[in-house]
C-alpha cells in the first residue's frame, strides 16, 4: 500500500488526512474508497476537471499525462505546474501528497455561458 496524505480542504476533508492506496488505483477511486467525495462529474472518463487536485510532493514519479489531460487542465481552476486530474494519476510505489483546490469547474455545464 502506498500512503496519500491529503491537505485540508474546508469542505471535503477539513482536518486532512492520511490514506492508504493499492498501486495500481487512480488516486480519485483511493481518496472516494476512503470517504473523501471528491468530485468527479465525468464518472472518471478523463472528460472534466472536477476531479483536479495538486500533487504537492511526489510528482516527478507519476506518469506524464496524456494530452487529453493536459488539454482539460488548461481549463481547470487554480492551475498550477504540479496539476493532475486525480482520476487519470495511477498510485505507484512513492508516497504522495495531494491538496483538492478549493474550487471546480465543470466544463460540461459551467462552460458554455
Amino acid at each position: 500500500m502506498t500512503q496519500i496524505i491529503v491537505l485540508p480542504h474546508v469542505e471535503l476533508c477539513p482536518d486532512g488526512s492520511v490514506i492508504e492506496a493499492r498501486p495500481g488505483q487512480t488516486v480519485c477511486e483511493s481518496l472516494l474508497e476512503n470517504g473523501i467525495d471528491i468530485e468527479h462529474a465525468c464518472e472518471m472518463s478523463c472528460a472534466c476537471t472536477t476531479c483536479h487536485v495538486i500533487v504537492r510532493e511526489g510528482f516527478n514519479a507519476l506518469e506524464a499525462a496524456s494530452d487529453d489531460e493536459e488539454d482539460l487542465l488548461d481549463k481547470a481552476w487554480g492551475l498550477e505546474p504540479q496539476s493532475r486530474l486525480s482520476c487519470q494519476v495511477h498510485v505507484g510505489e512513492t508516497p504522495l501528497v495531494v491538496e483538492i483546490p478549493r474550487y471546480t469547474i465543470n466544463m460540461a455545464r459551467e462552460g458554455k455561458h
